[in-house]
């Protein structure tokens, strides 16, 4: 039988609201096929989404995977170059250049201006969107990081960063996202590679609240099952497990 002008119309309409988007497919953990979608559609956001997508795939893979890193952050900076106000174009290639800088070392990094690369994106993605969660937490952790590896004094003079700024920058993140699970566990991963000694309650906490919320996504799922096991292995006192789970959900080999 065949389908009349006006039908056949209706037919295709009802096919394409059935389909699913990119950022759906994300949310379902399809991460192949959400990066595939984005990239078809060729503008800065779908290029963002697979840049998103390749680097939730890399987070919870077993062992880093270098070329995945490169694609990433080669998707990113195209999307930088369609629309340089997107913040989330900025915020994935700095995630990106963070694992990166973390395989590498820390002096190939800094000799590769990695840091500064990593700031001028975060401040471009602040200043293009003040109440970003995600910004203010790559933000906080920049300055943690870099405070950390430097130390205080060698981090202030070469980077103006500090923990005293990490600290406050995740305070606006969790400010502007409040029940965001991944922000938390993004901030226990932050102190528990710094000192999980001296903020061993800031982290519990952090963790507990991590745990407790509900996951939105394939990717907050695997990021609540992470914090969880941080939270056992730290309450335990279990300290190699612990850190060995901090460099490990951090992108370190």
């Amino acid at each position: 039988m065949k389908l009349t002008l006006p039908v056949f119309a209706l037919a295709l309409l009802a096919t394409a609201a059935r389909a699913e988007t990119p950022y759906q497919m994300y949310v379902a953990g399809r991460f192949a096929e959400a990066e595939r979608t984005a990239l078809a559609e060729n503008d800065a956001e779908g290029y963002a989404l697979a840049a998103r997508s390749e680097l939730a795939a890399e987070t919870m893979r077993p062992e880093p995977c270098w070329p995945c890193l490169e694609r990433a952050k080669t998707m990113a900076e195209r999307a930088i170059g369609l629309d340089p106000r997107l913040a989330e174009a900025r915020i994935e290639f700095v995630v990106a250049l963070g694992y990166e800088a973390r395989l590498m070392g820390e002096l190939e990094a800094h000799f590769k201006g990695f840091a500064e690369k990593a700031k001028n994106n975060i401040d471009a993605a602040i200043a293009d969107e003040p109440t970003n969660a995600w910004a203010w937490a790559a933000l906080g952790g920049w300055n943690i990081e870099i405070a950390h590896d430097a130390g205080s004094a060698l981090a202030r003079w070469l980077y103006g960063a500090s923990l005293r700024g990490g600290l406050a920058d995740f305070s606006k993140a969790f400010a502007a996202a409040p029940d965001n699970l991944v922000l938390r566990f993004q901030y226990a991963l932050s102190l528990g590679s710094t000192n999980p000694t001296v903020y061993r309650d800031t982290i519990i906490d952090a963790l507990a609240r991590a745990a407790q919320d509900t996951p939105q996504s394939a990717f907050e799922i695997y990021a609540q099952k992470s914090a969880r096991d941080l939270l056992a292995a730290l309450k335990a006192r279990d300290m190699p497990s612990f850190n060995r789970l901090v460099r490990h959900d951090q992108g370190y080999p």
